[in-house]
């Protein structure tokens, strides 16, 4: 299943009272709660899951003093992901000297009310975990807050769901929120993003170049990820039904080596 992505301009965001400060790389995601009540009616009324996320950013505002809502993503019961900073953005939420070591994705539960995370809420952190390993360089980790900072954070449910390795909903083992590995022959993913402008060079670009043309893409494998190389990504991820941003992240370097034709 595709992210199910909320614009900020579709829950109503209130701009950003300055610049975000930027990042490229990441170890990982941590995983937050709100750490008040959570009305339960939110799991049958998504208007409510969008109420709390204004609601939220309004405090991190006016409340904190902060530029911004402090996380990266907001993950709801209905399976959808708010974009709070997004991907490429210091988040604020993670403690003072601890932002720029890990993405922050915040979901819908608290310590009242709506205390154990739903499966929407769990596939919903976990598809926030790929588009941000996909477009923001996040590392593998998937840490709770409290694991870097002294607090309550995520709460007890999310935290024991993330000391079993965060598995999908359905799973009994820990797989962290990634997408099916491509076939052990397939090289792994390089942990960078291969993008233009400027153009990316490199063996690993020359790699991915050769497994486009080996799907029938019309493309020169020369190693220099340049605007011919970033057209034919766009013409795969849209015959992948992928975001089409013309970046080679791990989804779009997993699907293109699990790809056959």
């Amino acid at each position: 299943m595709a992210i199910d992505l909320v614009s900020r301009a579709a829950w109503g965001a209130r701009a950003p009272k300055g610049s975000y400060s930027p990042l490229s790389s990441t170890r990982g995601v941590k995983v937050h709660y709100t750490g008040g009540r959570v009305d339960p009616k939110i799991v049958d009324d998504h208007a409510l899951c969008v109420a709390m996320v204004k609601s939220i950013q309004n405090f991190h505002m006016d409340g904190n003093g902060w530029l911004d809502i402090g996380y990266s993503m907001v993950a709801c019961p209905h399976r959808k992901v708010f974009v709070g900073r997004g991907p490429g953005h210091l988040p604020a939420a993670n403690g003072p000297g601890l932002n720029s070591g890990h993405y922050a994705v915040l979901g819908l539960v608290g310590n009242a009310g709506l205390v154990q995370p739903t499966d929407g809420i769990l596939d919903a952190i976990l598809d926030a975990v790929e588009y941000l390993r996909d477009k923001g360089g996040a590392g593998r980790e998937i840490k709770g807050h409290r694991d870097g900072y002294s607090t309550d954070c995520p709460g007890d449910a999310l935290y024991a769901w993330v000391k079993k390795g965060a598995p999908r909903p359905g799973s009994s083992s820990g797989g962290g929120g990634t997408t099916e590995p491509p076939p052990s022959s397939a090289p792994a993913w390089p942990g960078r993003l291969l993008r233009y402008p400027p153009v990316t060079s490199g063996d690993d670009v020359r790699a991915w170049q050769q497994q486009m043309k080996k799907l029938g893409y019309d493309i020169t494998a020369d190693g220099d990820y340049g605007p011919a190389s970033k057209a034919v990504c766009v013409k795969f991820q849209r015959d992948r039904h992928l975001d089409a941003d013309g970046v080679v992240g791990r989804l779009t370097w997993d699907a293109a080596f699990a790809a056959t034709s």
